[in-house]
């Protein structure tokens, strides 16, 4: 089903050097696994649903609130912060802008 130059090919693009022993060894493994999936193809997948995984998964999301404990802790934090500005650290910029 699949030729030595095609193999020859494949080998060339994953960068593969092959003996010719390796060679027909690639050649009759890659033909079996392309007559699979012909085999494949004669399977009736009409009534069945296309799947994106194996088990169904849910994204869990949780609702969006403040937590006073940590409004303590944030509140606590920026005020050992050697320079705050509008409830954040403020810190040494590391990016220059082209205006200085």
């Amino acid at each position: 089903m699949i030729s030595k130059k095609e193999v020859k090919h494949i080998a060339k693009l994953a960068r593969l050097g092959l003996s010719e022993k390796e060679m027909e060894k690639m050649e009759k493994e890659l033909s079996s696994i392309l007559e699979y999936f012909e085999k494949l193809k004669e399977v009736d997948v009409s009534q069945v649903e296309p799947t994106f995984h194996s088990v169904p998964i849910e994204n869990v999301m949780r609702e969006d609130e403040i937590n006073a404990k940590r409004k303590e802790q944030s509140a606590k934090l920026l005020y050992l912060a050697p320079e705050t500005k509008d409830g954040y650290l403020k810190v040494k910029s590391i990016f220059k802008d082209g205006s200085n």
